[in-house]
């Protein structure tokens, strides 16, 4: 049988693993990458310390309109797998809680090792290059035209990202490829991203951290709920607590629902204990002003706001002071509301929601629409949670994709 010719488009992680996966089955690949280097994105993972798998691989930490699909490519390159490859191309892992990472904790580890399987896999790289135009032929195959000119192929990988991070060079250009050979999107927004809120007092508050737990609301309606460090920013909230909501919130959002965080800055503390905590605080301090009796609780400048909000001074005799507004304060403290007015844009984005639809693919991750083409990585209908649930569905889209396109028959129903 005459070795397949296959294209990757798109140097990131999933198409790094896909021209890696094509070319171990056999195959001749070419990888295209936009940027003068590929991997750029791998290097800002995890904090620089790159999670780039998760020993949970649960299908809850995931989105997609069809889980199905997701769950099957999941199966067929799982945590176990991620390491293999990693530790047998030289690379040894660690667990932190369940997050897997490179021994060294150094994002470049892992694209050092992505790099060195390339170059040992023979793959040729034309970086620097922009893919403008796919078409397929009369005879079945594919002609990609770069700026370097046209080249043809019997495959083509699809891998080049969503909108996230567009410096780094996720674009959206491989939507346009793919509408151009009929597939259609699920429209996209930004996901573990911060989000901004209309209230324009959080500029005093802003820089605070503190270990809360959120409630997300679309037209009064609780949508989701997580728990974690908080940050309050002057434009509204940030923090990975923040980022596991956003996806949920965006969409929300993009469908002109009107959208609420409550936040609990006292989790532990439920509302029955402030009557103890009253008595014991007043006892010790009988003729003390409104702040003075709420020191220590919250980080000053967010128990100031509240004080503030509620309609009292910090230098209010807290005796004197009405008991409906003390009550407020608190109130405050254990659900604070927050109106999301968006969340911020794809430059400050690690992940785009939305994409091809899964329904358009076949399990093996080929086009239903074009024979041949296959998708891989972000420009899928698919994206997770933090915790290295979006690298991994990289590493496993991408494996998925490279030994299908490589395949010897090109039969349909062919297995991995």
């Amino acid at each position: 049988m005459k070795q397949k010719k296959i294209a990757v488009i798109g140097g990131g992680a999933s198409g790094m693993m896909a021209a890696i996966t094509a070319s171990g089955a056999g195959a001749s690949v070419f990888l295209y990458e936009q940027n003068d280097r590929v991997g750029k994105k791998i290097l800002s993972t995890g904090n620089g310390k790159c999670n780039f798998s998760n020993r949970d691989l649960n299908l809850h930490y995931y989105y997609s309109e069809t889980p199905r699909h997701v769950e099957q490519v999941l199966q067929r390159f799982d945590a176990k797998a991620a390491v293999s490859f990693f530790e047998e191309a030289g690379m040894l892992a660690k667990e932190k809680n369940g997050g897997l990472y490179p021994l060294s904790e150094q994002a470049s580890t892992v694209l050092d090792i992505l790099r060195i399987q390339l170059a040992q896999n023979g793959i040729r790289m034309f970086t620097a290059q922009k893919v403008k135009e796919i078409r397929v032929d009369k005879n079945g195959k594919f002609i990609v035209l770069a700026e370097s000119g046209k080249e043809e192929y019997d495959r083509v990988i699809l891998a080049c990202g969503g909108k996230a991070a567009p410096k780094t060079g996720s674009d959206g250009n491989g939507y346009l490829l793919a509408k151009s050979m009929g597939h259609s999107l699920i429209p996209t927004v930004p996901a573990l991203v911060q989000l901004k809120c209309r209230e324009e007092y959080l500029k005093a508050v802003a820089g605070v951290r503190l270990d809360a737990k959120i409630y997300l609301f679309a037209d009064e309606q609780e949508k989701a709920a997580e728990r974690g460090e908080l940050q309050l920013t002057p434009y509204g909230i940030s923090g990975i607590v923040v980022f596991q909501l956003s996806r949920i919130a965006s969409y929300a959002i993009l469908h002109k629902k009107k959208v609420t965080v409550y936040i609990d800055c006292l989790p532990d503390f439920p509302p029955e204990d402030f009557r103890i905590f009253s008595g014991q605080r007043i006892a010790a301090m009988p003729d003390c002003t409104v702040e003075e009796f709420f020191t220590g609780i919250l980080n000053k400048k967010l128990m100031l706001l509240f004080i503030k909000l509620a309609g009292l001074k910090p230098g209010d005799n807290y005796r004197n002071a009405p008991r409906k507004k003390i009550d407020k304060v608190f109130a405050l403290c254990k659900k604070f509301p927050l109106t999301v007015s968006g969340p911020q844009s794809f430059e400050n984005a690690q992940v785009t929601a939305g994409g091809i639809p899964l329904t358009e693919v076949s399990d093996n991750l080929e086009s239903l629409l074009v024979r041949g083409l296959y998708f891989a990585g972000e420009i899928l209908d698919v994206d997770g949670k933090c915790g290295g649930y979006n690298l991994h569905w990289a590493w496993a889209s991408g494996y998925v994709a490279g030994k299908s396109a490589a395949r010897t028959i090109p039969e349909k129903g062919d297995a991995l």
